[in-house]
């Protein structure tokens, strides 16, 4: 264990990896512990967000396929179709299975954060019902993402479903435990829960990061309508700071359907990504009229303009085309068609 105080009020920028800059008091927390370079967290580890910053509780651990496109993928003519992906240019990538945990989000931290804190949405569960409902202060984190800490407080973190899904059980390391509603809450809703792809690229060192999600299906006049949620983090890895300005998507069907959709900035804003505070995540929805389809970035030029990305402006006047990883949306053979997953 390392043997230094967690500073914490306000949720804001790590310095050197121990502790936190704040614009208001700092409040101890608790211990750090050493992270994990193997092995999974346990349901109940206290941790802090390498990236955001907050403070945060692990769920229940995900394997996900991730899809990384900046490492170099090398050819095997016995590689498994179930573990590929394709890029903008139709190359193969294949998949490596990872690690994310699902977290609840400390309250107190959810206002500084800069991620959506209700991101993860579901369909209701009547058949017909429009309705989107949202889970506050739910993540999905990677592995690498957390750093461990301990504390004696038997109520850590201050979050609605705390104490509803776990119990302080001071024999066990970490001192909290499951409750069965946790498992039957995870069991039951498990389908739109469900994280098993990530995708990764990199464009002059703004790395995009995607997750989709499968929702359900709803019926409407004109056939049935298929729902996804997909979460995007930008991660600014250079020195400079970008701001993203426009976003432009292209989704294609398996029934054919192309649709694309332009506008500025995301859902409202449009991000600076610095130093002091280098990503910015968010969700939003997409639906199609069939079980199957992809977003994707595609490399074509129609009156010299670059169709299909994210258009980032960096402080010293340099404008580019950040490429969106594409992903598949997949419905994973759905058995209740017309019924919602929640």
């Amino acid at each position: 264990m390392i043997r230094r105080t967690v500073l914490s009020h306000f949720v804001s920028q790590y310095k050197c990896g121990l502790c936190r800059r704040f614009v208001s008091r700092l409040a101890e927390v608790g211990k750090l512990e050493t992270p994990k370079l193997e092995g999974k967290y346990e349901t109940g580890q206290l941790l802090l967000h390498r990236v955001f910053g907050y403070r945060g509780v692990a769920l229940f651990p995900w394997n996900a396929r991730v899809y990384d496109r900046d490492v170099p993928q090398k050819r095997d003519n016995a590689s498994d179709d179930s573990s590929a992906g394709y890029n903008q240019v139709g190359r193969e990538v294949k998949g490596h299975t990872h690690t994310y945990y699902q977290v609840l989000i400390d309250s107190r931290d959810c206002p500084f954060v800069r991620t959506q804190t209700e991101a993860v949405t579901f369909l209701g569960n009547q058949e017909n019902s429009r309705s989107l409902y949202a889970i506050p202060g739910l993540d999905y984190v990677a592995h690498e993402d957390i750093i461990p800490y301990t504390s004696l407080d038997r109520q850590p973190i201050q979050h609605e479903l705390f104490e509803k899904f776990l119990f302080h059980d001071p024999e066990k390391d970490p001192p909290f435990s499951a409750r069965e509603t946790l498992k039957a809450w995870q069991e039951k809703n498990h389908p739109w829960l469900e994280l098993s792809e990530v995708h990764k690229e990199t464009t002059e060192n703004v790395r995009v990061t995607v997750i989709p999600f499968y929702m359900g299906c709803r019926p409407s006049s004109s056939g049935n309508v298929y729902w996804w949620r997909y979460c995007i983090r930008l991660e600014n890895l250079g020195e400079l700071a970008v701001q993203l300005r426009e976003r432009h998507w292209k989704i294609l069907s398996l029934a054919g359907n192309l649709e694309n959709v332009r506008g500025p900035g995301v859902i409202g804003q449009e991000p600076v990504l610095s130093k002091s505070q280098p990503a910015f995540q968010y969700s939003s929805h997409v639906s199609i009229q069939a079980a199957s389809g992809h977003m994707w970035y595609v490399s074509l030029f129609v009156a010299n303009k670059k169709l299909g990305s994210f258009r980032m402006e960096r402080e010293d006047g340099y404008s580019f085309d950040c490429r969106i990883p594409p992903f598949s949306l997949d419905s994973k053979h759905d058995p209740n068609v017309g019924a919602t997953n929640s």
